[in-house]
Parts: C-alpha cells; structure tokens; sequence
C-alpha cells in the first residue's frame, strides 16, 4: 500500500538536511552564485558527513541503506537551498551509484561503488555530446576493442561535475557498423576514472543558471579503459543509460518540487511584507492566484514523485511514472519561479531578493534529462499503445524493500 506519512528516520533526515542548509548555505549561497564558485569543501564535504552521497545504496557497499523515498526527501530539501545542491544528487547518486547498483558486477561496486557512497570519490555521467541530446542516436565517442582493453575516443558536453568527478559513467559506441546504422544495440556502458592518460576536462562558462555547480565537457583521446570496466555486456548501453535516467529523472522530478516550495515561501513572506495601495499585497486577489497555484503544483508534484520512489522501493517498473513525476514538477517549477519574480516585481529583477536565482536554476531541468517536449510524447505514447510498461531488465529494490 502506498503510505504518505514519512518514518520517523525520514523525518529526521528532512530536518537534518534542513538545519545544515540554514546553517551551511543559505547565508552564502548568493554569493557562490554571483561568483560562478562550486565549492566543494562547503558543499561535498557536508553532504559526505550527512551521509547523503550514498543515501540509498546498502550499507554493505558503504551507503547508508535508506530508501528512495529518503532519496527524494533529500533532493526537494537540496534543491529548496540551491539547484546545484540536487544536481550532485541526480548525477552522483542517482545516474552513477543507482545504476553501479543495478547494472554493475561485484568487483565493479567493491572498487567503484563503496568509495562512491562513501563520499570518498565523486561520480559523473556522461551521455550527452555536442551534437547528441535528445537524440542518444548520435552519440560519437567510439569504444574499440584492442588488445583485451578499448580504446575510447570522444567528446561529452553539459557535463555536470566535470571538473569534479573522479569516475564517469561513459556510453560509447562499440558495434562500428551499428553505429553507422544508428542502431542503438551497438552502445555500451563504460568506467572511466579521470586519472587515465588522455582524459582532460574543462568548464562551460557561458551559462547562465545553476551558477554554483560545475558544470563542462571532457575529452578522451585514445583513453585506454580496461575490458573489467564494461558494465554488463557488449550491446546493453543504450538499456543502462535509459535505466540511469529513470534514476536521475526521479531526483529532478523531487528536487524541482523543492524548487516550486522555495518559490512559494519566498513569495509568500513578500507579500506578507510589501505594501501597495496601502495593503499587503497578499490582499490583492492575482497575487493569490499565483500563491495558491504555487501550492496546488507543490503539492501535486510532491504526490507524484513520492508515488514513483514508492514504486521504485516495491521493484516495480517505473519509467512511465517517473517520467510524469519529471516533466509535471520541472514545468511546474518554471511557472512557479516565473510568478514569484512577478509577484516580487522589480526586486525580482534584483540579485538581493533569490527568486531571480530560481528563475535562472528552474529552466535546465525543463531541458536535461529528457526535454518537456521529449516527455509529452511518451505518456502520449504510453497511452496511445506505442510504448510499453513491460520491463527490460528490473531494478535492485532499495533496502529492507521487497520486490514484487
């Protein structure tokens, strides 16, 4: 049965998360954001001691073995603080460790996943190229086989923690003849650690949201990855990158909720504040439209990604769910940071008020991890019968969960 009422750990994980980020961020947030600064000290050091970088993996790969409702309860408090908080979560935790989890074999986790979760090595993800988004057709980097290693060549773009992480989840080609035929069984999954001779990194500057994470591209150039470091089989990269995405959809699809919230309470404390024709404007009955809708989406978007963590801890197939839970809160969170600016009106132009900031954070996730436009076409094509709920292969279910 799916039962809204948080247990007293998750309870206790939300205020934790709470009382650090009143503490550690808030107060400098702004200003790591005027400064295009990640700080990772501040940042991954506190997450690593809250134990929130491997939260739902078990404890016998060096997590704290919570569920994913614990997950999702972590990226709506991160997110509430700062996008750039979340995105750690969505691509560490959720597109790296989950899938390690699910995907990877023993000796992969024993190396890779338990200093993962521990916090001692940072994980990234990388899909996305330059001429490859939506379209994971595209892709170019090419894994050789050689020798009993691969040689990989290519370059990944949009990659969140690229000048942080230690290891990358890499999807390249290794069938050169499907690739020509853009068939997608010609794609596999890969380890990469940064240390390897021809990787290199590089930050992109020209963004304009989430200016306090990192954000950039790396390069392989003739990288020589070990034959162990394949994930799963020859052909199954295309399966593990889109498994990896419900994972991370899941994160955004909470932490845009988070967003939404932050966007409500920043505008109600406005209103309750600011004066025009000689009342509060909380008085005027727009700006209690916008504040109730902000609610309405709050709560909505809360139920939905709560309904899809449930499904994921039982080990039902949740990509359809997911998916909704992603594109409901993402779109949102934009017309809740859109609304806030206004009900601020020209202080929401301002850097001293944080709506600004959330406008700016709020349209990524409208664009990464599957577009709006990407999304409407799947749960219309769910319900037209052209796409199915029938799984590939099922997900691990979280701790002390069953499957069913």
């Amino acid at each position: 049965m799916f039962d809204l009422d948080l247990t007293d750990d998750q309870h206790l994980l939300e205020q934790t998360v709470r009382e650090w980020g009143a503490r550690e961020i808030t107060p400098y947030i702004r200003e790591l954001d005027r400064q295009h600064r990640f700080d990772r000290d501040r940042v991954l050091g506190g997450m690593r001691d809250l134990g929130l970088l491997g939260i739902s993996v078990p404890a016998e790969y060096g997590g704290a073995g919570m569920d994913y409702l614990a997950l999702g309860i972590a990226c709506e408090e991160l997110e509430y603080l700062d996008t750039s908080l979340r995105v750690i979560m969505s691509v560490h935790a959720g597109l790296n460790c989950l899938t390690l989890l699910t995907w990877g074999d023993e000796a992969q986790r024993r190396r890779y996943l338990v200093p993962q979760a521990q916090g001692d090595k940072i994980a990234g993800y990388g899909l996305t190229e330059p001429g490859a988004g939506s379209d994971a057709r595209a892709i170019q980097t090419t894994a050789v086989k050689r020798d009993g290693h691969y040689v990989m060549n290519g370059e990944k773009s949009w990659i969140s923690l690229a000048d942080v992480a230690d290891h990358f989840l890499v999807i390249a080609w290794t069938d050169q003849a499907k690739k020509k035929e853009r068939d997608t069984s010609g794609l596999s999954a890969f380890i990469v650690e940064r240390t390897w001779k021809g990787f290199s990194s590089g930050p992109m500057r020209e963004k304009w949201g989430i200016l306090a994470g990192n954000t950039g591209w790396f390069k392989l150039d003739d990288v020589e990855v070990p034959a162990e470091n394949l994930i799963g089989r020859e052909g199954e990269g295309f399966k593990i990158a889109m498994s990896a995405l419900d994972q991370g959809r899941y994160t955004v699809a909470a932490g845009a909720t988070g967003l939404i919230r932050a966007c409500r309470d920043a505008s109600v404390t406005y209103a309750r504040s600011r004066q025009t024709f000689g009342v509060e404007i909380g008085q005027h009955q727009l700006v209690k439209e916008m504040i109730a809708q902000m609610e309405s989406d709050y709560q909505a978007a809360r139920l939905l990604w709560m309904r899809a963590g449930w499904m994921k801890n039982v080990g039902r197939r949740n990509t359809r769910e997911t998916g909704l839970a992603k594109w409901f809160a993402t779109v949102a969170s934009e017309r809740a940071a859109g609304d806030a600016v206004q009900i601020h009106g020209a202080n929401g132009y301002s850097d001293e008020y944080p709506v600004g900031r959330f406008y700016r954070n709020c349209k990524g996730a409208v664009i990464y991890e599957g577009t709006r436009e990407i999304h409407k076409l799947m749960q219309a094509d769910y319900l037209l019968g052209y796409r199915s709920d029938r799984p590939t292969r099922c997900e691990l279910p979280a701790p002390g969960t069953k499957k069913i």
